[in-house]
């Protein structure tokens, strides 16, 4: 790849950017505390109940707060419940947590950042409906992330913006590159390939990692399963999880055939014995002594065979 003109051109749209994003980004203000917010004793909608709030609240020395992605993941949380309760109901929920949480000034930074990211999100809402900013091709995402961009900067500082939206905005870079690529139509599908390739080795270790985890699952279950098809035992299977995944995971998984494979026997255990009855009555009680409601909702797929 060493002096490729278009490999660089690739890189310099996307990698690039992931670049300049991680390196670029403004150091925070100095922090005293990091403010986690405690579950309250009720929850405030059904949705959120057993679960504690996302993100958290970085208070600097003089009792700012800064407006970074762990503060925006904590609205978000409350904000989630928006449809239980009416979107007034849920900034009051905020506040109220913010003033139990923290002291009264970080309290009313906080809600002032609160206010810009509500009105950014009402805006934004307005911009997903444009129709000039519809569209699949390459073309479109570049007028949606300039739209984007342009809206941000009506409430946030250059600073808060790399805070909150670094990684999406280079995810986006990201994205728009690839498709460039795939839209080339000078480009053979080899150059293609090493374009493409390119781009992948730009980003950073750990969204290349979360990228490709998926796909390293996928690879490693279809060797699982020619290990078992050359009459490989669950030893070996496991050894290979193992090695893949580690121990814990291993385990976990091998749980999981065995889960599955119960199923399997009871299903078959099931329809060996249901083909003899005709009664609905019958049906029904067999279903319920062999099943609970719950798995009995996944019978149909298996009793049209």
């Amino acid at each position: 790849m060493k002096g490729s003109p278009g490999i660089v051109v690739a890189l310099g749209a996307a990698g690039t950017l992931w670049l300049a994003v991680l390196a670029a980004r403004p150091a925070p203000a100095p922090v005293t505390q990091t403010v986690m917010v405690a579950p309250p004793a009720q929850p405030f909608v059904p949705s959120l109940r057993g679960t504690r709030p996302d993100g958290a609240v970085q208070v600097a020395q003089d009792d700012s707060v800064v407006a970074d992605a762990r503060l925006i993941e904590l609205f978000d949380y409350y904000l989630s419940a928006v449809g239980e309760k009416s979107p007034d109901a849920v900034r009051a929920e905020i506040e109220r947590e913010l003033d139990r949480t923290l002291k009264p000034a970080a309290a009313a930074a906080a809600k002032r950042v609160l206010a810009r990211y509500i009105a950014y999100r009402q805006a934004l809402a307005a911009l997903g409906a444009d129709p000039k900013l519809s569209g699949p091709d390459a073309a479109a995402l570049k007028r949606r992330m300039a739209a984007l961009s342009s809206l941000r900067a009506h409430y946030f500082s250059q600073r808060e913006i790399a805070a909150i939206f670094g990684r999406e905005d280079a995810a986006n870079a990201d994205a728009l590159a690839r498709m460039e690529v795939r839209e080339d139509r000078t480009l053979t599908a080899q150059q293609k390939r090493e374009r493409l390739a390119a781009l992948d080795a730009s980003l950073p270790a750990d969204v290349r990692a979360a990228r490709e985890a998926p796909l390293k699952i996928v690879h490693v279950e279809e060797e699982a399963e020619r290990l078992r098809a050359s009459g490989a035992g669950d030893d070996d299977v496991f050894r290979l999880r193992a090695e893949a995944f580690g121990a814990d995971a291993a385990q976990r998984l091998a749980a999981v055939d065995r889960d599955e494979a119960a199923w399997k026997r009871r299903i078959d255990a099931y329809l060996a014995q249901r083909r003899g009855v005709r009664d609905e009555a019958a049906l029904a009680a067999l279903r319920n002594r062999m099943f609970s409601p719950n798995e009995q909702r996944r019978l149909a797929a298996y009793e049209s065979r």
